[in-house]
């Protein structure tokens, strides 16, 4: 198994880096630094392939640096390309490595909060057919040496069970505790208030039966709890949740999604303003 991680010489790259070596640590896989840098941009002074070289001698000396980050006990080897697309790259370099999951961080920009995510990130959240862990702000301070506990936000849309047999297969292989959330936003109940209590009392209804429904396909060897949170907003809702070091959360993609793609959908974008634990987005046809 071999985690990839996009790396970037920053504060993000450097919290991406922290996450992948937390889930190969707790995954027992290999862990795959990357740098995908583009062709000749600058082409009227100097010829494309001493650009090339240019760039992948600095993307090297980045690697090298990211490297020294990795852990003795973690395996690790490093990587660079080069593509037109650094979003393209990314995915084409973990598709070539037959990586499992994509590790990035925030680079600046785009939404609020621990997750903030730039141009690239956002376009990998919307495309790529490897699962994408987001790395939240600080992450590389984080005190956690493994994974603590997976949580797996249920619904009852489409990809709902590709998403729970994601997150039974990633408990399980790790050797962690399964928390299985369904999250209540009235904001989201048109015509819906927090007095409406018998409509209210429906959702809580319905979201326990898709939990029960959740745990029944369980294989038993793993620790799993199931909780339904009510809050105002997703936010709300989210803030409710108990959350320690380690900790991480799995999403699956919107209804929008193209098969065997990722797309971050508006819930769980919403989600990510409030988080302060790694995010992982499972494509349509779960992982691989």
């Amino acid at each position: 198994m071999k985690i990839y991680v996009a790396y970037l010489a920053t504060d993000g790259g450097r919290d991406a880096v922290a996450l992948g070596v937390q889930l190969a640590r707790t995954l027992d896989a290999e862990l795959a630094l990357g740098m995908v840098v583009p062709p000749d941009q600058t082409g009227a002074f100097v010829s494309g392939d001493l650009v090339d070289q240019v760039l992948t001698a600095q993307a090297r000396t980045w690697l090298k640096q990211a490297e020294a980050l990795v852990p003795d006990d973690v395996e690790v080897t490093t990587h660079i390309g080069v593509y037109d697309s650094i979003a393209g790259g990314i995915i084409a370099e973990a598709e070539r490595l037959e990586a499992t999951v994509v590790v990035a961080g925030g680079t600046g920009g785009g939404l609020l909060g621990r997750h903030s995510l730039g141009a690239v990130v956002n376009d990998l959240i919307h495309s790529s057919p490897v699962a994408v862990a987001l790395a939240p702000r600080g992450q590389r301070h984080s005190k956690a040496d493994r994974v603590r506990s997976v949580t797996c936000a249920v619904g009852s849309r489409a990809g709902a069970d590709e998403l729970l047999d994601a997150a039974i297969a990633g408990a399980e292989r790790a050797g962690v505790p399964l928390r299985l959330v369904s999250l209540i936003a009235v904001d989201l109940m048109p015509g819906v208030h927090q007095a409406d209590q018998e409509a209210l009392e429906k959702a809580r209804a319905h979201s326990a039966a898709v939990l029960e429904e959740a745990t029944g396909r369980l294989s038993g060897t793993v620790e799993v709890t199931s909780t339904v949170v009510l809050g105002d907003t997703v936010e709300d809702a989210v803030n409710g949740l108990e959350w320690q070091p380690g900790d991480l959360i799995m999403v699956g993609s919107s209804r929008l999604a193209a098969p065997k793609r990722l797309f971050l959908g508006s819930t769980a974008a919403r989600m990510l303003r409030v988080l302060d634990v790694p995010m992982v987005v499972v494509p349509r046809a779960g992982l691989a």
